[in-house]
């Protein structure tokens, strides 16, 4: 016991202030072992994605899980009036959102979108989706080649798969795919998938096709 109570009182005063600061660096330590670790649930959560996104396999093309990398095509391609004349044209930021979306629909609803690529060269091509939308029942299917790769049956061949893992993986009752009247070069991927036209609906309002197929 000190006979000056100040004296006790600065005594106390500096333990205090030792003790917070052993505190402060355990806080600090933890805060840096969260800070290494960051990289390493990146690294994770990357790898959970992939492994969230069946990969389906064509005679040309692997469908697979969206990468950041594939952003510069996917926005060219929603931004180039010529691809985007039955869609709306978007801006660089709403294609992001679509971008995300595409990908995140994976996590929510357990079916989304997939980039089409070339197996023997890796390069994307497109994206095809088999997907939910927001008020609307069942399966839809909906595709997007990028124009350098018009003309080459790649949809096609990405919807027959498509359709194959809805019916026999997914054990789905039905799919089906809005297309606009005009769309003829979509109408005939859609055939070749062997949907057929049931009937008009609208979308955004905007008339479209819907064609279906039952699984059998």
């Amino acid at each position: 016991m000190y006979e000056d109570g100040r004296r006790g009182d600065a005594n106390a005063a500096r333990l205090r202030i030792r003790h917070k600061g052993t505190q402060v660096s355990r806080r600090l330590c933890r805060t840096a072992a969260l800070i290494d670790a960051i990289p390493r649930v990146i690294h994770d959560m990357s790898e959970l994605f992939t492994a969230m996104v069946p990969r389906l396999e064509t005679a040309r093309l692997t469908l697979r899980e969206y990468r950041r990398e594939d952003f510069e095509a996917f926005v060219a391609h929603l931004t180039d009036p010529a691809s985007t004349v039955h869609l709306s044209t978007s801006d660089r930021s709403t294609a992001w959102r679509t971008f995300n979306s595409h990908a995140g629909m994976w996590a929510l609803y357990g079916a989304g979108w997939w980039m089409m690529e070339r197996r023997d060269t890796g390069q994307a091509v497109g994206c095809i989706g088999a997907f939910y939308r927001e008020g609307a029942g069942g399966l839809e299917i909906g595709w997007n080649t990028w124009r350098e790769h018009w003309g080459q049956g790649f949809a096609g061949e990405a919807a027959e798969a498509v359709v194959v893992y809805a019916f026999e993986v997914r054990q789905e009752p039905r799919v089906h795919a809005l297309i606009s009247e005009g769309n003829t070069s979509s109408i005939r991927v859609a055939e070749r998938a062997g949907l057929s036209f049931e009937t008009e609906t609208d979308l955004n309002g905007k008339p479209v096709g819907m064609y279906t197929l039952t699984r059998p």
